[in-house]
């Protein structure tokens, strides 16, 4: 999953954040942060990985394909050749254990009962999959309800289910928090900066909670963070699914998408003005408008094949503290065969994030070649990613070292592909106490420390970091601005604009469309500079005080 992340504000401010209640009150001053010595990282590593894992002969590295078998077996070769040991007890892999549904022989999503029947075309005007293992999903006459955002927050006396029976139903929801077209960054749902609360992955869980047959969100550009062709390339192919004991029958029977003009034109057929009920749901104390008469029926055949696709665990243990451990990780996945192109249907994801793997092996070569530090430095690549952060997931939940012993990480979710930056970009900035590490390289690097200008896109929620956040690890989540050394903010944004547009998620993101390399040489030297920091510091960087993760950290190392 893609996140370029990039506002500003002073490096100063970084060095202010702290959490003097933390068991280790060093980790928050500059003066515990050790001195690294940063090596030459190598270019010929960077590239020569990335054209081999984004090349056609890998199918764009789809889990349980046989471009698994060859991704996995050429990241083993790498790491055991840039000196790294077994990481799963002796073994290279940990295996991940996933469904693979690929929905089939999808029918139109009609709507009647309102003034007009309005019918929606598969793939061009929604799309719709399954979690639940059954040869077959068929919504057929089931009332239409919308719940405005879908949000269930008691914490924030927030309920858009209030008073409603949803079982049998389907529900429509607005993408995103109801706050997300506030400016700054605070309000009842943090205003630009998305929360959990607006996630896709979100919606689709509360409405399983509320008992709902199927979910809707509706497909808006701005506050969804990307196009309809995102939407569908993601989901008409396969989705993978983490295997459960009862196949995932506490699910709704289908999760979905609709294109916006589509669900105006529902809307008005069911006698409702959609722009004034999406104002209305934006309000404390909206309730569900019911469509009246209006029922939804769609239906779909589903593939299903239980896979058990794997993550990549490399080490380099430790000298003096080899029972602390510090995280690299990066996701080896990618779509696979997608909606073509010009005839083209292979999905190489090659900043996204073959990129990121090779960041890996370069970052475990210049490890080994400096000498091991003294915690242990874990390389992991995971699986799944593209499919809701499954690999890193399974991983957090069954972690071969234990988090309670896990100081931090680092995650990279594609490198930078359009050159070098003067700024760095931090997602979730302000959150822990990583946050003066990263000053300290900033400075020494002479580059400027910014927040994300679109908190909005609720990239903190959409990598593998996540996974090991909501469990209480650290982990630095950062990669260069748009700010370039060469052509300012205005050739950045346009270099953004232009990959999201053109290569994101699609077949358009080969190897041979990666012309600038440095940005990503400088962006590995910071990578390289924070995993080292941490892996030679006694100290264990914390939540700050009142941040969502903080109680798990807490109760994994509790103050001494």
């Amino acid at each position: 999953m893609l996140r370029f992340p990039r506002t500003t504000a002073a490096v100063a401010v970084l060095l202010t954040v702290a959490a003097c209640n933390s068991s280790d009150k060093a980790a928050t001053s500059a003066t515990a942060i050790p001195d690294v010595q940063i090596p030459e990282l190598s270019l010929t590593t960077l590239q020569e990985v990335t054209k081999e894992l984004s090349s056609d002969a890998y199918e764009g590295r789809a889990p349980g394909t046989p471009g698994e078998e060859k991704t996995v077996a050429y990241i083993i070769k790498k790491y055991e050749e840039a000196g790294l040991k077994p990481g799963n007890n002796g073994k290279w892999t940990q295996d991940v254990p996933l469904v693979e549904i690929t929905a089939k022989n999808a029918t139109p999503l009609t709507f009647t009962g309102g003034k007009t029947p309005v019918t929606a075309q598969y793939a061009k005007d929604y799309v719709a999959f399954s979690y639940r293992v059954q040869p077959k999903t068929a919504v057929k006459d089931s009332d239409v309800v919308f719940v405005g955002y879908g949000i269930n927050a008691p914490e924030k006396g927030w309920n858009d289910y209030a008073g409603l029976d949803v079982k049998g139903k389907t529900v429509v929801v607005l993408v995103n928090d109801p706050d997300w077209q506030t400016k700054e960054a605070k309000g009842e749902f943090n205003g630009r900066a998305m929360t959990y609360y607006g996630r896709w992955s979100y919606k689709y869980e509360e409405a399983a909670r509320q008992g709902a047959a199927a979910v809707l969100i509706v497909h808006d550009t701005e506050p969804a963070a990307y196009g309809w062709n995102v939407v569908e390339s993601s989901n008409t192919g396969t989705n993978y699914l983490a295997e459960s004991k009862n196949g995932g029958a506490d699910q709704t029977a289908a999760n979905g998408w609709i294109q916006l003009p589509k669900a105006k034109e529902l809307f008005a057929s069911a006698g409702q003005d959609f722009d004034k009920l999406r104002a209305d749901a934006g309000k404390k104390g909206f309730k569900p408008v019911a469509l009246a008469g209006v029922k939804a029926s769609f239906a779909f055949d589903n593939q299903i094949a239980k896979k058990m696709s794997r993550n990549v665990i490399g080490v380099l243990p430790g000298t003096k503290r080899p029972d602390e451990y510090v995280l690299y990780t990066g996701h080896w996945d990618h779509l696979g065969r997608c909606t073509p192109v010009a005839g083209d249907d292979i999905c190489n994801g090659a900043v996204d994030n073959a990129s990121g793997i090779a960041g890996l092996v370069a970052l475990a070569q210049a490890f080994h070649k400096a000498g091991a530090p003294d915690r242990s430095v874990v390389f992991l690549a995971v699986t799944a990613e593209e499919s809701g952060l499954l690999g890193s997931k399974f991983y957090a939940e069954n972690p071969v070292f234990p988090l309670a012993q896990t100081v931090g990480g680092v995650n990279m979710d594609s490198l930078n592909p359009i050159g070098p930056a003067k700024d760095i970009v931090v997602v979730g900035r302000g959150k822990s106490e990583l946050d003066t590490y990263l000053a300290k390289i900033a400075t020494a690097e002479k580059r400027t420390v910014v927040d994300e200008p679109t908190p909005e896109k609720g990239f903190y929620y959409r990598s593998d970091h996540f996974s090991f956040a909501k469990l209480g690890v650290p982990m630095f989540n950062f990669g260069s601005g748009e700010d370039l050394v060469e052509g300012g903010t205005e050739a950045g944004k346009a270099a953004r604009a232009d990959y999201t547009k053109n290569r994101y998620h699609a077949p358009g993101d080969e190897y041979e469309a990666i012309t600038n390399w440095d940005g990503m040489l400088a962006d590995l030297r910071l990578y390289y500079a924070a995993g080292r920091m941490l892996a030679m510091t006694h100290a264990w960087p914390n939540w700050v005080e009142g941040d969502e993760f903080r109680a798990a950290r807490d109760k994994s190392r509790p103050a001494k």
